[in-house]
């Protein structure tokens, strides 16, 4: 079940990067999302690890295209 969130929290996260249109940064995603930042860290090391965005700048993150 724990999962499911976390899966569901990623895709969260990860469609407000491509909303946006311009890299953000963790605090900006926990609001938009309503996730805590702390989760949205978690989350966008995650992608990062994964190759699913990338930092442009430090401290902003964007969708890897």
């Amino acid at each position: 079940m724990k999962e499911e969130k976390v899966m569901e929290n990623e895709d969260k996260v990860l469609e407000a990067l491509k909303s946006a249109g311009k890299p953000l940064r963790p605090g900006d995603i926990a609001k938009m999302t309503g996730i805590e930042s702390k989760e949205v860290s978690k989350i966008i090391k995650y992608l990062k690890d994964t190759g699913t965005v990338c930092s442009p700048k430090r401290c902003y993150y964007a969708p890897s295209d």
